[in-house]
């Protein structure tokens, strides 16, 4: 039985992954930190791991000799990046080179998440070949790993992905659609950018993205998001229309209202026929994705374990 590393576990998208592949035929290994958060399943085994400390995630590693790692840690809050560098780099940047040091020793195919803010959102509907030009320190840190991997020989498929929302029932951390979700429940009046634009990725099609990328081991970079180009206020419309909220509360307004440490990419969106054609990739609608979040949520009550 072929074996897989989660690395980041914990998370939206480590924890979909693990009851993505929890239907497979693989062996499933587990990396966080703390205690292990998703309580839905136990085909796979935990280890709670600080990935920044070098010499213990290469001692896993050695132990476990995975045929493939899949990369889902990160911070990803922008502007704490932005005034947090070091921090930033040591998860987004240093654990990705020992990662890709584990998996040269070890010979193992590794699927890392990469970000459309490696772009400056000058253009939008990228293609994986564009160029580059990050605008935060965010951006910066996932362009800095994407280039470890130019320096090596591993097997490797780098996905970047744009705005990953969807439902665990066991998940510390808000998605944009969890955090407009607990504003609306406690009545919040909204203020919502109207001039930023993405193509936000719904988590289940994230995951079977990086499953495909391992099934066919597909090389280099792939672009991962969903279809719709929204701006963030029409996106909490739409969730607010979906979830029986009141779409009044909510109103627009531009960037320049705003004063972030960080600058965000006025309008990003991928090209996805590269994925569409290699990784048989085939996103549903933001709102058919609301739809089947909504119906997760019906038959979960949110409990904290840890």
């Amino acid at each position: 039985m072929k074996k897989i590393i989660v690395v980041g576990s914990n998370g939206l998208l480590g924890q979909t992954l693990i009851n993505s592949i929890n239907k497979l035929d693989y062996k499933i290994f587990a990396l966080a930190r703390g205690c292990n958060r998703n309580q839905n399943n136990s085909n796979f085994t935990y280890y709670d791991v600080d990935i920044t400390d070098k010499k213990s995630l290469l001692n896993i590693i050695d132990v476990i000799k995975p045929d493939y790692i899949i990369n889902a840690a990160a911070v990803t809050n922008v502007d704490y990046c932005e005034t947090h560098q070091q921090e930033c780099d040591a998860v987004n940047v240093e654990a990705v080179d020992t990662l890709i040091e584990a998996s040269k020793k070890h010979n193992i195919h590794l699927v890392h998440i990469s970000t459309d803010f490696v772009f400056d959102g000058l253009k939008g509907n990228y293609k994986e070949t564009d160029a580059t030009n990050p605008l935060n320190y965010y951006g910066l840190s996932k362009l800095k790993s994407e280039q470890l991997f130019e320096k090596t020989s591993i097997s490797y498929t780098i996905l970047r992905t744009i705005l990953v929302f969807g439902y665990v029932p066991e998940l510390k951390q808000q998605n944009i659609l969890l955090w407009l979700l607990d504003k609306m429940q406690k009545k919040v009046p909204l203020t919502m950018v109207n001039d930023q634009l993405r193509t936000p990725t719904y988590v289940e099609d994230l995951a079977k993205a990086c499953l495909s990328a391992i099934k066919t081991q597909a090389k280099g970079i792939y672009n991962i998001s969903g279809s719709d180009l929204l701006d963030m206020y029409q996106l909490s419309n739409l969730v607010a229309k979906t979830f029986n909220y009141d779409e009044k509360s909510i109103s627009a307004i531009p960037t320049s209202q705003l004063n972030q440490p960080a600058i965000r990419p006025k309008i990003t969106g991928f090209d996805i026929s590269k994925s569409k054609k290699d990784l048989n990739f085939s996103p549903l609608s933001f709102t058919d994705a609301l739809e089947e979040i909504k119906s997760k949520i019906s038959q979960h009550n949110v409990d904290n374990f840890c």
